[in-house]
């Protein structure tokens, strides 16, 4: 390596965070994952593996596990206020790789895979976060929120996103979080909705969205709620707002089971809001600083590809970190170069963007359940097999990662 300091911080614990470290210490560096949770957060909804983010997880020698975390889901199916089927895309839809993947895990449990993969050799810092960043010529200063300040060669943000990191490296988030005037609530009820092992979604006039899918263990449910509205101002600290400010969206919504949704959602103890945006960079590295995942390229659920963009983008970075033998400034260029074409497919989203997914009239309602039933047919089945192919159009490099 070129600098004798190998000591690198990640910032984030979740998915691209131990992604990155695990091939950062196959390149021989020394490395500390920061996460603000107290613990590896368990639960979530539901993350595809699929196309090359499946090859990184094959590669990591973690595929045989997260096939058997991998939760049993029939495909997508979307539903009437009475609960009747208007279309369906079956899982093994488009060889796997359609709207709802062949391998579906909780985000929870890749977390935790990726996590207990990386714990032997990668120092963890639970409970705590990045407050201060200060770069110099032969790295950077760290201070947290509760551990003493430290010094790293380089730091990685990896930390979702609201980046913290790339707010202190890069700039106020406004900046580059395009926001997509959509925001979704997830969480899980321990009820069972007779889901038949579906992923169903219902849509409602005034862009209003509720699923429900099956969750891993018996009786588990994961759900969501979205709604379109332009940016709106809340803490997010506050879950009992949060939830008072979804019921007043949904409010006087009787299809489907949106009512039994709602009294579910107050006793639910993982809720999470948040807005659906894009995060667009020129490059996604600033000094010694580099970002991963969700804080360098979100592409929003919508695409479906977030998890595969995370996975590959710390393959990539800690690669080409190997590969120029611990110059930074070469490696980061070369990261940027890599994933630019995959990051632009990969934040193209799927025909008719977020008018497709949360419709605002009944007509754009019945013309969107009739489009799905005519996704196995010509021409409806060029054009998403196009769309879906995009998760494994990246011809990974094969880099020296002992």
């Amino acid at each position: 390596m070129q600098s004798k300091n190998t000591d690198v911080l990640v910032s984030g614990g979740g998915i691209a965070g131990p992604a990155l470290a695990h091939w950062l210490t196959r390149a021989g560096y020394t490395v500390t994952v920061v996460e603000r949770a107290p613990a590896p957060r368990p639960g979530g909804q539901t993350v595809d593996l699929r196309g090359a983010g499946r090859t990184v997880i094959s590669e990591m020698g973690l595929m045989d596990r997260a096939r058997e975390l991998a939760v049993d889901q029939r495909g997508l199916m979307l539903v009437d206020a009475e609960g009747k089927a208007a279309a369906t895309m079956a899982a093994d839809a488009f060889g796997g790789e359609g709207i709802v993947s062949e391998i579906e895990i909780l985000r929870g449990d890749l977390a935790e895979l990726l996590y207990r993969a990386t714990a032997d050799q990668v120092e963890y810092l639970f409970d705590d976060t990045v407050t201060a960043l200060e770069q110099d010529e032969d790295g950077v200063s760290v201070r947290f929120e509760k551990a003493a300040p430290r010094r790293f060669a380089l730091v990685f943000g990896a930390d979702g996103t609201h980046s913290a990191v790339r707010s202190l490296a890069f700039g106020p988030e406004a900046r580059y979080l395009q926001p997509l005037d959509l925001y979704t609530a997830w969480f899980t009820v321990q009820e069972d909705f007779a889901l038949d092992g579906w992923f169903q979604m219902y849509n409602a006039p005034g862009g209003l969205v509720a699923s429900a899918r099956p969750g891993r263990l018996p009786g588990e449910t994961k759900v969501g709620l979205s709604f379109r509205s332009v940016p709106l101002a809340y803490d997010r600290r506050d879950t009992a707002a949060q939830r008072e400010l979804v019921e007043r969206r949904f409010a006087g919504e009787t299809g489907w089971q949106v009512p039994r949704i709602l009294r579910a959602m107050h006793g639910s103890d993982d809720f999470f809001l948040d807005s659906m945006g894009q995060v667009k960079l020129d490059r996604a590295s600033r000094g010694r600083v580099a970002l991963v995942g969700d804080a360098a390229h979100c592409p929003t659920p919508l695409t479906g590809l977030g998890t595969s963009l995370a996975l590959v983008g710390g393959y990539v970075l800690a690669g080409e970190l190997a590969a120029a033998g611990g110059n930074h400034q070469a490696a980061f260029h070369r990261y940027d170069e890599v994933m630019a074409p995959y990051v632009k497919q990969a934040q193209e989203l799927p025909p008719g963007g977020v008018n497709g997914y949360a419709p605002d009239r009944a007509l754009a309602i019945r013309m969107r359940a009739a489009s799905m039933r005519a996704m196995g047919r010509w021409p409806m089945r060029q054009i998403l097999a196009k769309q879906f192919a995009k998760a494994g159009n990246i011809a990974l490099p094969e880099y020296a990662l002992a």
